[in-house]
């Protein structure tokens, strides 16, 4: 009996429920944890990694409490279910995931759930990196003393895994929050860059969600200050920001929910999604008089 080729037709692709994953960065204290205000309390996991819940409190709102990171992988395999294509002796597996079912119990419990608010990345960045400076990894095998080398390369592969297999949990909004700090480079020009330990996460977390959002700070036109959200990679203020969906504004109000209504909302004509015409680039400064240094009279 010959097997049938398992193509996923256009009409399927486009039927099938598909979450937003996306993260926000910003500012300690800009009202991160906030938004939770500004989703369904009742279809909303809220993942508390800071133990900071004081800024929604009286929200009636389900949260889990990870404390450590295996307990942050098992949250992960249980949202998400198994990688069919890892071994047994890895997490996120098949065997990982009726482990953490043995524990847990039956995780049609989460069907409820259509967002997982995860507070935050900086944090379980932490808690992972912790953890890898105890594995054999992080230890030099000649001399047996700390390989701090070895101990950001684990870090990297874990945090990668870890929010490659949330990604993956297909029908599920998933948010991650993160602090983003503001440094100087070497021309003495600021730059933005997410609060996590180790470089790799924060080069690669952009390329893995859809949706890169800074929430951020602007002063309006009569003085007073106001919270918004950077949508888009071009922007004046140099935020981290992508909208994979096309149907974002460069600003659009601090309102998680609606932010993710207008994300589902209408698809772009493609006129306004691509753009073919070349780019308008400044004219080049022209060149100045050198000085000449003849001192014949």
């Amino acid at each position: 009996m010959t097997g049938a080729l398992p193509i996923i037709t256009a009409d399927q692709r486009l039927a099938e429920t598909r979450g937003i994953k996306g993260v926000i960065f910003g500012t300690s204290g800009i009202g991160k944890t906030s938004l939770l205000w500004t989703l369904k309390n009742s279809t909303t996991l809220f993942f508390d990694l800071e133990a900071g819940d004081l800024a929604i409190e009286g929200l009636a709102m389900d949260a889990i409490r990870p404390r450590t990171w295996a307990e942050c992988r098992d949250f992960a395999v249980f949202i998400g279910g198994p990688n069919p294509a890892l071994r047994a002796d890895q997490p996120y597996s098949q065997a990982h995931f009726e482990a953490v079912c043995a524990k847990f119990g039956d995780p049609a419990a989460l069907e409820k759930y259509d967002t997982v608010f995860i507070d935050s990345i900086t944090v379980a960045g932490r808690l992972c990196f912790g953890w890898c400076k105890g594995q054999p990894e992080a230890f030099s095998e000649k001399t047996g003393k700390p390989d701090v080398r070895g101990a950001y390369g684990l870090h990297g592969r874990e945090m990668i895994a870890w929010l490659t297999h949330l990604q993956h949990t297909r029908a599920k909004n998933v948010w991650f929050v993160g602090i983003l700090d503001q440094k100087l480079d070497d021309f003495n020009r600021p730059v933005f860059q997410p609060q996590i330990d180790g470089s790799k996460t924060g080069l690669e977390l952009p390329g893995i969600v859809d949706q890169v959002i800074t929430m951020a700070e602007f002063k309006a036109e009569n003085g007073t200050l106001q919270r918004g959200f950077v949508c888009q990679t071009l922007n004046p203020w140099g935020y981290p920001a992508k909208d994979r969906s096309g149907r974002l504004d460069m600003l659009e109000a601090p309102h998680l929910g609606r932010l993710m209504d207008k994300i589902r909302g209408p698809l772009v004509p493609e006129e306004r999604r691509l753009t073919y015409q070349a780019p308008e680039l400044p004219a080049p400064p022209k060149a100045q008089a050198t000085p000449s240094n003849d001192t014949t009279n």
